[in-house]
């Protein structure tokens, strides 16, 4: 059986690469799921997703994903992560706290406000390493 070729990229590193039966991101457009021989395919990733890749050994891996974008051809996968932390990176006890003084910080307005977008990303990374939000 095929199987997707896959890299995740920021731009300070490459977060990680190898292969996978399936990706599955969030886009503006909604969640995807890419498995071999997909049809090619660009998206906008969302701020404070998780991205997650399904391996066939078990391996599976997330990360938190933070805006950027996806792009699909010829079973390979190219995640360019505006920033992104595996999962398993992710220091859940410094996670939980910048969610709690996120969430202290959010005004009632309703607007998009940078408080707003950190408890976006720490709920990310929260999921991403396996943890309830």
């Amino acid at each position: 059986m095929a199987k997707l070729r896959i890299g995740v990229v920021s731009p300070e590193r490459e977060i990680w690469s190898g292969e996978a039966d399936m990706v599955i991101a969030k886009t503006v457009e909604g969640e995807i799921g890419i498995m071999p021989n997909h049809a090619p395919v660009l998206g906008v990733l969302v701020d404070g997703g998780v991205l997650r890749i399904k391996r066939s050994d078990g391996g599976d891996v997330n990360a938190a994903v933070h805006g950027g974008f996806i792009s699909v051809a010829n079973n390979d996968v190219s995640v360019l992560a505006e920033t992104a932390e595996l999962g398993s990176e992710v220091d859940v006890a410094a996670a939980r706290d910048a969610l709690q003084r996120a969430l202290a910080s959010v005004g009632a307005d309703g607007e998009d406000t940078t408080a707003q977008v950190e408890a976006k990303r720490a709920r990310a990374r929260l999921r991403a390493a396996g943890e309830e939000v």
